[in-house]
């Protein structure tokens, strides 16, 4: 580390590799998508991938915090082995609960009551649900492994993997046409590329050698009370479109809405999710409160940019992509085109978020990131139960997207004032800046 300041180009070379890497992954789910708009039932097989996937999300939530684990606790030998055994423990955790979702009168309840969607939709979700109890394995060792070669700077390789990621999907698609259809074709397709991206992700792990020189290493037990509250924090953060989708589908257009919420989220993880990457980028970059100001900047920039391209795609490029590439009729394009307009709001809280997000991991303060969840949590119950009690007289999707942002404001305004409140010299180097 030297004494320079932290500039925009340092922050561009590290971060833009991470980027194209979540908009490979989502690129992805939207192969998967256009694929599934050209089934036989396409509003069936789109809604039981779209339920299936918040699901998978929801219960695999604890091991996507992996990257910033690794980054902030393996410092050796010692530390990575700790941090294999706690990634392995919660991969047997989240493989039960998708064993018991896709084979137990627990899917059942949760498919049925608590979600409320349609029989053949259920069984669509169930046998999704059932392909994808192996994967918790491959994505807990690739955000691990991911965590290695971002510690080492060498984001460029992450990228690289989920690249050729895609054309294993591409390929897996097209193998498996000829003998599985709808969902479960995207299952398979999505369990076998995630499965290459991890083996290259293994394979450039190995070449990034870290020298963190003589420091303490983390215990076992230090890994986890510093892990489960990210982890029980990131669950939480996938109930939000578990709980929107619980909503949406009791409405009187629950399985267009469903569907079309699906699609807009495959957009929004293609155009806002890249910014949960700022997260590392406080992490990785971060070394005195000087560098802030330089990393708040290009957050606006880009998540600024990333909005105009919603708006883009809502409107005048509504005919290529939704109908053209995604091949969504005219009808399914107007009733999306609005909301995803709305959502032009979401990369810019979303961004701020997951800023936040990494100043409290950097300073260990993890047990308020769950704080924050838990009331984001509470929010949408309350909204949940007023629509029980008054059904507003709107599309079914654009409820979901007031929800989403309404959601993820309240959370931002909360992390906001803790942060000023507990880590005021963070807000004194901006104004400094300024």
């Amino acid at each position: 580390m030297t004494d320079k300041p932290l500039t925009l180009r340092e922050i561009s070379w590290f971060f833009f590799p991470l980027m194209l890497n979540v908009q490979f992954m989502s690129v992805s789910h939207s192969f998967i998508n256009a694929a599934l708009a050209r089934q036989q039932d396409p509003i069936t097989s789109l809604a039981a991938f779209s339920v299936a996937m918040v699901l998978h999300m929801f219960v695999a939530a604890p091991s996507y915090q992996n990257q910033a684990i690794t980054i902030a606790m393996v410092r050796g030998r010692k530390s990575l082995h700790a941090t294999w055994i706690f990634v392995l423990l919660t991969a047997v955790y989240v493989a039960v609960l998708l064993a018991l979702l896709a084979w137990s009168p627990v899917g059942d309840f949760v498919l049925y009551r608590f979600l409320g969607v349609e029989e053949k939709v259920a069984v669509e979700v169930r046998a999704v649900l059932a392909i994808l109890v192996p994967l918790p394995f491959l994505t807990g060792a690739r955000g691990l492994l991911q965590g290695l070669v971002i510690q080492a700077r060498r984001t460029g390789l992450v990228s690289t993997a989920t690249g050729i990621r895609i054309g294993a999907l591409l390929a897996f698609l097209a193998l498996g046409a000829p003998f599985l259809t709808g969902a479960r074709l995207a299952a398979v397709a999505l369990l076998g590329c995630i499965a290459v991206e991890t083996l290259f992700a293994a394979w450039f792990a190995r070449r990034c050698h870290i020298d963190h020189g003589d420091v303490r290493e983390h215990s076992l037990g230090e890994i986890f009370r510093f892990s489960l509250p990210l982890a029980f924090s990131s669950s939480l953060q996938y109930t939000i479109p578990l709980l929107i989708n619980a909503i949406i589908s009791r409405l009187p257009d629950g399985p267009l809405a469903l569907a079309a919420f699906g699609v807009i989220r495959g957009f929004l993880f293609l155009l806002a999710g890249p910014l949960r990457n700022l997260q590392q980028a406080y992490q990785t970059l971060v070394h005195r409160a000087g560098d802030y100001p330089a990393l708040l900047r290009f957050h606006r920039r880009v998540s600024g940019s990333l909005a105009v391209l919603l708006l883009l795609t809502a409107y005048p490029l509504n005919g290529p992509i939704l109908g053209t590439v995604m091949g969504l009729d005219a009808d399914t394009r107007a009733y999306i085109a609005l909301p995803l307009a709305g959502c032009a709001l979401f990369p810019l809280l979303h961004g701020a978020c997951n800023l936040l997000r990494g100043i409290f991991t950097q300073n260990h303060q993890t047990g308020l990131l769950s704080r924050a969840t838990v009331y984001k949590f509470l929010y949408l119950l309350l909204c949940w139960g007023l629509i029980l009690l008054w059904t507003p007289p709107l599309p079914g999707v654009t409820v979901a997207i007031f929800l989403i942002i309404s959601a993820e404001f309240l959370e931002w305004v909360y992390m906001h004032l803790r942060c000023r409140a507990r880590l005021p010299e963070v807000f004194a180097a901006v104004d400094s800046a300024r």
